[in-house]
């Protein structure tokens, strides 16, 4: 569909915009030849909206006879959005789901209670070698929700709300922002979409929202006269306008939200609002009473803290 019409915010103007509450510089970790670079959770801040953990995957290059190979492990009280750039994953859970992620699909998995599952790359695809870049989030599930039915949901790039023109596009990823609503359902006010940028492409980001941030995928922005690179999540206070100038083409990721419903202990994959729950989740995974994952039961993660003990 066409871009909204909307008055935006002048660029370069601080009435417009002298926001920025923090800049995040992520953590960069080598997963063996996949580097990972984990700009949420952080010192300086724990949450954006629901958002609690954001990770850039990639871009990497994987040759013939390599991938990826993430083996069944648990998460409690979040849901995962899997949200890829370029190449292919093949996504297994407890639930019996099991289906390859490309770029512009939305896999939403909600934990609930518990769920399992595992991402890799299929064995047609490791046989070729491919490219991959893409972005892994969290999303705390609110109290209410925290201890519901684990749940999965997948959403084809042609199922996604489309805004283009003028120089940007941007693709509705979960939530609702510029008037419209992703089919991938979360249980708490909050927006996630893709916007790319060509040079001179300004990009107004709503109030609609107490929460909001954007996290510089590659490319350089402009936000009152200051200038921004790939590689930085860039949080907004609230209440004020934001206007993003595009100084070359640029990939960027907005997000943010609702203020969550009080803080969260995340301990490995699992988020709580309860200490003890995490505790009584480590012991469950320990002693095998998490469900297995149809067509990859023969390997698993451990807990973090039984990885040295001997046999």
């Amino acid at each position: 569909m066409s871009w909204l019409t909307d008055n935006d915010p002048i660029p370069g103007d601080a009435k417009s915009c002298d926001a920025i509450e923090n800049v995040i510089i992520p953590r960069a970790h080598d997963l063996g030849g996949f580097e990972v670079r984990r700009a949420l959770p952080s010192a300086k801040r724990q949450m954006v909206g629901p958002f609690i953990f954001f990770d850039q995957m990639g871009p990497a290059q994987f040759l013939s006879g390599q991938g990826v190979d993430v083996r069944p492990h648990p998460h409690i009280g979040l849901a995962t959005v899997t949200y890829l750039f370029d190449g292919e994953m093949m996504h297994r859970d407890s639930l019996g789901s099991a289906l390859a992620i490309r770029p512009g699909d939305v896999n939403l998995m909600t934990a609930g209670r518990g769920i399992v599952h595992s991402e890799r790359t299929a064995v047609e695809k490791r046989a070729a070698g491919q490219n991959l870049s893409g972005i892994q989030a969290w999303m705390a599930l609110p109290k209410s929700h925290e201890e519901g039915e684990p749940a999965f949901a997948h959403h084809a790039v042609g199922e996604l709300p489309r805004f283009e023109g003028e120089g940007k596009r941007v693709r509705l990823v979960v939530g609702s922002l510029y008037g419209e609503t992703s089919p991938a359902v979360f249980p708490h006010d909050c927006f996630y979409a893709e916007a790319v940028l060509a040079p001179g492409a300004v990009l107004p980001l709503d109030l609609d929202y107490g929460e909001r941030a954007v996290y510089i995928v590659s490319g350089r922005i402009d936000i009152a006269g200051e200038v921004f690179e790939s590689g930085q999540l860039l949080v907004f206070k609230p209440g004020d306008r934001i206007s993003i100038l595009a100084e070359t083409n640029a990939r960027l990721m907005l997000l943010g939200g609702e203020p969550m419903d009080g803080p969260r202990h995340i301990w490995w994959n699992f988020v709580s609002s309860s200490k003890e729950r995490i505790d009584e989740a480590k012991n469950d995974w320990r002693q095998g009473r998490f469900a297995i994952v149809p067509g990859d039961e023969q390997e698993f993660i451990p807990l973090p803290e039984d990885r040295a003990r001997p046999a």
